[in-house]
């Protein structure tokens, strides 16, 4: 086999095995939190327009996006996030629809990040969107889903750490701050250089109030008690609304009974300019990453021409499964099905057999026995792809393998199939 040929490109790779079993074990439990919800499933192309992911939506830098041209010499892109397509979908297919929408999707995003990094070019995602829907209850009842999708994932000890994008934009438009001056304070919170931070608000001609509000960035986060802090360097309506906006969320989280998964940093600041209000990320052991990012986006299906408000998430598989992986927290992968062989001259047996065994709910692969392998060999198979049992047709008899070989008549296999899977 030439070398060049099985090796995968730069960033990716393939998925296989346990690994792939468990993934699709973990990818079906977070699936149904999302329908138990009422979320709807949809689907996007797995490239479209560049457009759609361009500098004013936010989406993505362009130089992390995998471009590509058709035959009319249009620019098209790997989706690099799944949120923009979705709001594509909802401003063609529900433009004149005024009541919320729920929309769920897992499937693949591509970045083309620096190999340095060591993170995957191909990501597995999950995520949900709300349409239409602009209350507080609507961003806990977002924030429930994710709690409940990262505990039927096997997580029981995680953090959401929640922000509010307002209360920074209401603190610079009280100073009066310029678009340079406010981009040198967002890059030091974000940075988190709050040394740098501390010698920059010192600099500014700013009420000593905010200043301060500025400088104590570094304190904001936390639990409940934070916001009392923050209310106190200001009195701006909109920075005041953003905290009144987190004491209700977390109310209504109480209501769910899930108030101690949250905390909050009013210094989340990432994705500055595609979020409007609240933002948050979930945390967990394992992994040095945020396993979810989310928040409310009420500007980007403007773009796309319907002027709806809209919040939502994005669950990342793999961080996920590391996280579970470093917590010894992944699902069992328990042998299942049954290997099906048969000398030639038993065909017919073992194909009847296969049919009602499969009838019953039981998968089965129906394999003819090689000369060139004996049956200890495939006993040595089936344990090697988790397959339960073994039903071996000879010329005149039958034999089932589980722990050991014995010989069995078709009526007595057939009893043990017939009641179905359990």
């Amino acid at each position: 086999m030439k070398e060049a040929l099985v090796h995968t490109p730069d960033g990716i790779r393939d998925i296989y095995g346990d690994e792939m079993i468990r993934k699709s074990i973990i990818l079906d439990a977070i699936h149904d939190v999302f329908h138990s919800y009422n979320f709807r499933d949809i689907e996007t192309p797995t490239f479209e327009y560049f457009n759609i992911f361009n500098k004013s939506i936010g989406s993505a830098p362009s130089n992390t996006m995998y471009k590509f041209f058709d035959r009319n010499n249009n620019t098209l892109v790997l989706r690099p996030d799944f949120t923009p397509s979705v709001a594509r979908c909802v401003t063609k297919y529900f433009e004149k629809e005024e009541l919320p929408i729920r929309l769920c999707y897992i499937g693949n995003a591509f970045k083309n990040v620096p190999l340095h990094q060591g993170k995957s070019n191909e990501i597995k995602e999950a995520g949900c969107e709300l349409i239409n829907d602009d209350t507080s209850g609507g961003e806990a009842e977002i924030l429930s889903l994710v709690i409940d999708s990262m505990k039927a994932a096997g997580l029981t000890d995680f953090k959401i750490e929640i922000g509010e994008v307002q209360y920074f934009k209401g603190l610079v438009e009280e100073a009066g701050l310029s678009k340079e001056e406010e981009y040198k304070l967002r890059e030091y919170i974000e940075m988190r250089n709050f040394f740098g931070l501390t010698e920059y608000a010192e600099s500014l001609d700013i009420p000593e109030n905010v200043k301060s509000a500025f400088m104590d960035f570094s304190k904001l986060f936390g639990g409940v008690e934070i916001l009392d802090k923050a209310s106190e360097f200001t009195s701006n309506v909109k920075s005041m609304e953003a905290i009144e906006r987190l004491r209700k969320v977390l109310k209504a989280l109480s209501y769910y009974g899930y108030e101690d998964y949250i905390g909050f940093d009013l210094g989340m600041l990432n994705g500055y300019e595609y979020y409007t209000g609240i933002i948050f990320r979930a945390y967990t052991y394992g992994t040095g990453d945020a396993i979810v990012k989310g928040g409310r986006y009420n500007t980007l299906l403007s773009e796309f021409g319907k002027d709806a408000p809209a919040i939502g998430f994005t669950l990342f598989i793999d961080e996920l499964f590391l996280a579970l992986s470093t917590q010894k927290k992944l699902p069992e992968v328990s042998p299942k099905g049954v290997l099906c062989l048969y000398m030639s001259d038993a065909q017919e047996k073992a194909v009847k057999f296969a049919s009602f065994a499969r009838k019953n709910g039981y998968p089965v692969s129906v394999i003819r026995k090689s000369s060139r392998h004996d049956i200890n060999e495939y006993q040595e198979y089936i344990d090697n792809f988790r397959i339960e049992l073994l039903v071996f047709f000879d010329r005149n008899d039958v034999y089932l393998y589980k722990d050991s070989m014995k010989k069995i008549s078709i009526d007595e296999l057939q009893n043990i199939f017939a009641g179905g899977v359990q």
